[in-house]
């Protein structure tokens, strides 16, 4: 249970840093790294969910023996 709240703060420190760093650099009128650092928090973010559901499926399998 602890591991699902640090994963739930890690993604959202993820979004906190990104939307903070992206509306910097759209004030600083660097729009396009704006949107840069915006896809690879995204890309972040897909990545660690992408790993828990390779953990979901892979105690799926083990649970029903496939």
């Amino acid at each position: 249970m602890a591991i699902d709240v640090l994963l739930l703060f890690k993604i959202a420190g993820v979004g906190i840093i990104v939307a903070l760093m992206a509306t910097i650099l759209k004030q600083a009128g660097k729009d396009d790294q704006g949107q840069l650092v915006t896809l690879v928090g995204f890309l972040l973010v897909i990545m660690i969910v992408a790993s828990l559901l390779g953990k979901f499926f892979g105690l799926v399998r083990t649970t029903f023996g496939m």
